[in-house]
């Protein structure tokens, strides 16, 4: 089956509007002006490919008094320097262990326009880390010696191994909700959809019956969260709950230095190994699940109902989470590349055509594609780490390794970073219809039988 019309019947299948052939809409001419000064390092160097192509159906221009538009190095000075912490719980949080200033490029990009899109809203961006000395250090918003948030192998610093960040940033996501409220959300998130009307409509608003927002995978029956997109109010009780069980399966039999081998820890048994899109081996899985064990445990919390601490994990599922298919409104640039990394990265780089009825068949799959999600995706997730181990190559590996390729002028992946900046969808992703389903396990969250 071609590109195209794999494309085509993903956006059949899922009811995504169609992309007329030449859709002309006209930006306001206050907007595009504003490019050049703005994003100075990225910006465009034609209007005609913008009127061309058009504002995707669905969307609308964001109000230049809503954005921060100021150089990129402004930006970066104020995320490396937030204000204090204050009542507001309207927190992003990143991590990245050494630091805003030590990461790629490509990532700085991405932070940026969580930056420019959402602090004229109230939101402050910060990226924590362990960097000795920086004002965004872990230590200064939690307490890093407090064997109950922190196991021991962290409080040393021997954690370690090939992903020994990863396994670290694993201890600060739930903490830093459980104190301060907000998103967390990994470094490789793009964001796309309305974050500010979300949590006006869910965690911010009194009358709101959800208290957690996330994706979950395998629809309305999975119960799997994701973990590099969570958020709640302050002192959550499903996170609390999630906290303690990942410090138990790490600290058990006297504690490690990674998750190697946490899949086969009783407290996890219930809950399936992970598998991948691609064909992977039953080791590969057992690897998978061990990286993933953060979002292990959040299965296993959803599943359970412990009478002694008042805790219903499938009422609590149906009543009060917020939870965003992933494959369709998160996953959705992987979907209509089969998984495939280079195929992805390729059609990315492709430079627009002069005119829309001059485009080749990769042109038109990589206008598809970018129209859609600008369209339809709440976010996309960049994958790195485990992923990459065990399925190869994927587009965000391939824009670390290639410098400036997520964002040459000209080039579909420059129209998915602008339109993430100057566009929001017109309708929020929907919420899958959770109902109660039978627990996965009774009895108190730390029992192992």
């Amino acid at each position: 089956m071609s590109k195209s019309r794999k494309a085509n019947e993903f956006r059949w299948k899922n009811n995504l509007p169609s992309l007329p052939s030449l859709h002309v809409s006209i930006v306001a001419e206050e907007e595009m002006s504003q490019d050049g000064r703005i994003l100075s390092e990225s910006q465009l160097t034609s209007r005609n490919w913008c009127h061309m192509v058009g504002l995707p159906n669905g969307c609308h221009i964001v109000p230049a008094h809503l954005l921060d538009l100021r150089p990129d190095s402004d930006v970066d000075k104020a995320t490396q320097n937030p204000p204090p912490i204050t009542s507001s719980e309207k927190n992003i949080w990143f991590y990245w262990s050494t630091g805003y200033e030590t990461m790629h490029n490509c990532t700085k990009r991405t932070v940026r326009s969580w930056y420019r899109r959402f602090t004229k809203q109230g939101w402050t961006i910060r990226v924590v880390n362990r960097a000795p000395g920086s004002p965004s250090n872990v230590e200064n918003f939690l307490d890093t010696q407090d064997p109950t948030i922190f196991p021991q192998e962290s409080i040393d610093g021997t954690i370690g191994g090939e992903f020994g960040p990863q396994y670290t940033s694993d201890f600060v996501r739930f903490p830093l909700l459980i104190k301060y409220g907000g998103f967390y959300a990994d470094v490789g998130v793009m964001q796309i959809g309305d974050l500010d009307r979300l949590w006006n409509e869910t965690i911010g608003n009194t009358d709101s019956r959800f208290e957690v927002v996330s994706h979950n995978r395998g629809g309305v029956d999975g119960r799997s969260l994701t973990n590099y997109f969570m958020g709640s109010g302050r002192e959550n009780r499903f996170f609390q709950r999630c906290h303690e069980l990942f410090l138990a399966v790490w600290n058990k039999n006297g504690g490690r230095v990674s998750t190697k081998g946490m899949h086969t820890s009783p407290l996890l048994k219930r809950v399936p190994l992970m598998r991948h899109h691609s064909e992977i081996s039953l080791k590969q899985q057992e690897e998978l699940t061990d990286y993933h064990t953060h979002e292990q445990v959040m299965s296993i919390v959803m599943g359970l109902v412990d009478a002694e601490s008042d805790w219903d994990g499938p009422k609590y599922v149906a009543e009060k989470i917020y939870g965003i298919e992933e494959a369709e409104y998160f996953d959705l640039i992987n979907e209509m590349t089969g998984y495939d990394g280079e195929t992805a990265f390729k059609l990315m780089s492709l430079q627009l055509p002069e005119r829309v009825d001059f485009e080749n068949d990769d042109q038109r799959l990589a206008r598809e594609i970018v129209g859609a999600c600008l369209q339809k995706s709440f976010a996309l997730k960049l994958a790195h780490g485990m992923v990459v181990k065990i399925a190869g190559e994927t587009l965000g590996s391939l824009w670390r390794a290639n410098e400036g390729s997520d964002d040459v002028p000209g080039t579909y992946s420059h129209w998915l970073r602008y339109g993430m900046i100057y566009w929001n969808q017109s309708e929020l992703s929907p919420a899958l219809k959770f109902r109660i389903i039978a627990p996965t396990k009774f009895g108190t969250l730390l029992r192992e039988n």
